[in-house]
């Protein structure tokens, strides 16, 4: 039996636009990452433009470098998602990071590859602001990718909450919601993930651990 694959995209995004510093937050990442590899599946990682993935600052306020040191080593230098074969793999996984709503949002490249893992009917997971990934996207069909899909993603409510309402772009939740996604929210920073055949959506980082394992019994 060949074990299952998992491919990491993650932000390259490391500011705001006024240049507070951002990116991936970092236990969406890394507690998915552990909880998989734990379970013998192979997890590859990318970002929108390769080389050194950039840590929003916040996220790494209480020791989460040392805890999380060897997935910290594998995110000094990775490849770009230009370099992907979605072939390989049987889901994609997006942490978010407010990095992702500059760099993922309306972007064609990950479209294209989010859009072949839905045609292939294979596992598609994100959280928090992961989900931005889905802004814009659309299906071979020309559909919105989430159009019709129930899912969460950090919440416009969440937002208002960190005061950041006025940082982004767009709010995810209202953005997914005019796509014609199903949005279920949960209490402001409470673990809550959604599944939707092969959508696997969590609301926050307070999700990060259900997401992983949602995702790993997924592919169990």
């Amino acid at each position: 039996m060949l074990s299952k694959k998992v491919l990491f995209i993650i932000t390259s995004r490391a500011q705001y636009e006024d240049g507070t510093p951002t990116g991936l937050w970092l236990e969406e990442a890394s507690e998915p990452y552990h909880i998989l590899t734990e379970d013998g599946i192979q997890v590859d990682i990318v970002s929108i433009e390769g080389g050194e993935i950039p840590l929003d600052p916040n996220s790494t306020q209480n020791d989460e470098l040392n805890k999380y040191a060897q997935f910290v080593e594998k995110i000094k230098n990775v490849p770009s998602i230009d370099e992907v074969n979605v072939i390989e793999y049987d889901a994609v996984y997006l942490p978010g990071g407010h990095g992702t709503v500059f760099d993922f949002a309306h972007n064609q490249r990950l479209a294209n590859i989010l859009s072949d893992f839905k045609n292939e009917g294979k596992f598609i997971s994100s959280v928090c602001h992961g989900p931005s990934a889905f802004v814009g996207a659309k299906d071979k069909n020309g559909k919105y990718l989430v159009e019709g899909v129930t899912l969460t993603s950090f919440t416009d409510n969440e937002e208002r909450a960190m005061g950041l309402e006025y940082k982004v772009p767009f709010l995810t939740q209202t953005a997914l919601e005019q796509q014609g996604a199903q949005f279920i929210t949960n209490e402001d920073f409470t673990e809550h993930i959604e599944t939707d055949n092969q959508f696997i959506t969590g609301q926050n980082p307070q999700s990060s651990v259900a997401i992983g394992k949602a995702l790993r019994d997924a592919l169990n």
